[in-house]
């Protein structure tokens, strides 16, 4: 495996992939575009980047990607590790967080592809995932309370975190 370098730069913009998600970003350094790639389906890392305004000064951990099968980069490619400072303050470490307490008042209901709701966004902006048998089984309305635990990481828009719920309110979750 190649070894990560520690790149500084100045944020410009993220780049997107054909079907409307985040896929990277490009920055500039030393007046020159260099662009960074997640991994495929890296929520975390799009979610390091909320907020980040074009000009900021990055320090970007990366690993330097060789020539491509479809040809020569116009610029500097690297293969996105971590985002070590915003404007010289150092970024916590991306982590998944196991059984922390989410607590807050239900805004509203979240959707499954196939309409059928699948948890709630509580007033913190962090959404409970329960699928669908789970949240029958509670039966939550908007403006109920609710303190739920599980696996979290963070939205990959907005501040919160999505919840794969363990318990709510007490009760264990229905998984499968």
């Amino acid at each position: 495996m190649k070894k990560s370098t520690a790149v500084e730069c100045t944020y410009r913009n993220v780049l997107y992939s054909p079907r409307g998600d985040v896929e990277g970003l490009l920055c500039e350094r030393d007046g020159d575009p260099v662009q960074f790639v997640f991994e495929r389906d890296d929520h975390d890392a799009v979610a390091s980047f909320n907020g980040i305004r074009s000009g900021q000064a990055l320090v970007v951990e990366a690993t330097r990607q060789g020539v491509s099968s479809k040809g020569e980069s116009e610029h500097g490619v690297f293969a996105f590790r971590k985002l070590v400072s915003i404007a010289g303050r150092k970024q916590p470490a991306r982590r998944t967080v196991r059984d922390r307490v989410h607590a807050g008042t239900v805004a509203r209901f979240n959707y499954a592809r196939h309409g059928e709701a699948n948890g709630v966004v509580l007033d913190t902006g962090d959404f409970i995932h329960t699928k669908p048998a789970g949240l029958a089984r509670l039966k939550l309305r908007v403006g109920s309370a609710v303190r739920a635990s599980g696996i979290a990481r963070p939205l990959s828009v907005g501040t919160g975190q999505v919840v794969e719920a363990v318990k709510v309110n007490g009760k264990r979750v229905i998984r499968g």
